[in-house]
């Protein structure tokens, strides 16, 4: 049986993606001493053994007190029952023979089913632990560390950063289902990012309780469609409580609602991926799209209005929406994201943030002092840049951008947007030999909204009616 095929079946049976941290700091401890570093393991084991879905030594907390350490790791180790998987946190990295050796201290001499591993030496690097099966491997992708951006997040060219290239490459390593990812539940849309590219993967998400992720969120990005697919490490959160049990039955008990609230939206329409259901709701939800009679600038009542601006007063979400742009600007080719004023400056800006790509945007207004520039940012003339935009509708206001950014030299060929109307846009750029590239159709949203009760079945109809959908 592969490892993830273990977890699996102790995931289902012990109904948790609760992995329970065995961090033995030395401020939880009377004596800072092997002997209490193991003794303080077993206790937490023994009150919570039937709530884990995992646990999670640190082998860092028992290689400190040298060879009684080592020999208190293994017997914590050995503690844990047979079919409750113990991965050790020990942050392997290296080759040939070398990375063998490591593999079969943590594997055979310590009795650890999966561990942490590097990636930086490359795919070679992870031969050792990945050649028996029933061991697994949980590869550094994201990780929670305010330092992780300084190389995860490196673009390596069309706006993809570091880490979602990993990840692309881990889904290829991955051939005997024993290969993961930590990613950090610190970063949801970094977790959204990485399940959309590896949407099979099982990922370890740290983060949650003394780091501050946001449990429910983190669920909702990065939850299979099965409902499985990610677990969540406690460590200290679990440790310092009066009364860890309660603790990890509490934790045990919110991640659990998290996953029934998400499997609900994933399962009403499947056309939706996890991170992008969630990404849906949470648009609604905040109020960037509204249900009621609205009065539009040509004078039409509307039964919908969609405002993006609002995405600014929310950051996490505006993260997560940039990101949602990133697989679509993955596959085209251009030298400059240019954002249309005003709704797109943010989005754009957080897209910039999170690839390194540099931004311009055409004013819609030329200042008659200054540079009088019709494009504001730095470029060349002749680069390509890919517009940017929140919506579209029939494409107006895009060819009146695109002539702006023209006027300035540059060549547009596509056009990203997070929503598509469904007003003819898409048929009249195409004509004008634009493509179109958008996150969701409107209809999507609809069929998603409607499909996990969060509009009304005459809501529904009323804004099918109004933009010429037959649902």
């Amino acid at each position: 049986m592969s490892f993830f095929s273990r977890l699996t079946k102790r995931a289902l049976s012990a109904d948790s993606l609760l992995c329970i941290g065995l961090d033995p700091h030395p401020e939880f401890l009377h004596r800072s001493t092997a002997g209490e570093a193991r003794d303080f393991c077993l206790r937490l084991i023994e009150t919570t053994t039937d709530l884990a879905c995992a646990y999670k030594p640190n082998s860092a907390f028992f290689e400190v007190y040298g060879a009684d350490g080592w020999k208190a790791l293994r017997e914590v180790i050995a503690a844990v029952p047979e079919e409750v998987p113990v991965i050790l946190d020990a942050k392997r990295g290296d080759i040939a023979s070398t990375a063998l050796a490591y593999a079969r201290a943590v594997f055979e001499e310590l009795g650890a089913d999966a561990v942490t591993v590097s990636p930086y030496l490359g795919g070679d690097s992870l031969q050792p632990f990945l050649a028996d099966t029933k061991y697994g491997v949980f590869l550094l992708c994201k990780t929670s560390n305010p330092g992780a951006a300084d190389l995860q997040m490196l673009d390596i060219g069309q706006g993809e950063p570091l880490y979602l290239r990993l990840a692309h490459l881990a889904s290829i390593w991955n051939e005997a289902d024993n290969l993961g990812l930590v990613v950090g539940a610190t970063d949801p849309a970094a977790v959204a990012a990485v399940r959309a590219i590896a949407p099979d993967l099982w990922l370890l998400a740290p983060g949650v309780g003394a780091q501050g992720g946001n449990l429910e969120a983190a669920v909702r990005a990065g939850l299979r469609t099965d409902g499985l697919g990610i677990v969540f490490p406690v460590s200290r959160g679990i440790a310092r409580a009066k009364d860890p049990r309660a603790e990890a039955a509490r934790l045990r008990e919110a991640i659990n609602h998290a996953r029934q609230k998400a499997k609900e939206g994933i399962g009403a329409h499947p056309g939706l991926s996890p991170s992008l259901a969630a990404l849906a709701d949470d648009m609604l939800e905040t109020g960037c799209v509204r249900f009621g009679e609205f009065t539009l600038k040509s004078g039409l009542k509307s039964p919908i209005y969609i405002d993006l601006r609002r995405l600014t007063s929310f950051p996490d979400l505006l993260a997560r929406v940039a990101t949602a742009y990133i697989p679509l600007l993955k596959g085209l080719k251009y030298d400059r994201l240019a954002a249309l004023p005003y709704a797109a400056l943010p989005i754009a800006t957080a897209i910039s943030l999170q690839t390194g790509q540099p931004m311009v945007y055409p004013r819609k207004e030329v200042k008659g002092y200054g540079t009088q520039a019709v494009v504001e940012g730095g470029f060349e003339q002749g680069e390509t840049v890919v517009l940017i935009d929140d919506l579209v509708t029939t494409g107006g206001s895009k060819f009146e951008a695109v002539e702006r950014l023209k006027e300035a030299g540059l060549e547009v060929r596509d056009v990203v947007v997070l929503i598509d109307r469904m007003g003819g846009a898409s048929h009249a750029l195409a004509d004008a030999g634009y493509n179109l590239h958008a996150v969701f159709t409107l209809e999507e949203l609809i069929d998603h909204w409607e499909g996990t009760m969060k509009i009304h079945v005459e809501q529904a109809y009323t804004v099918r009616e109004f933009l010429g959908i037959r649902g």
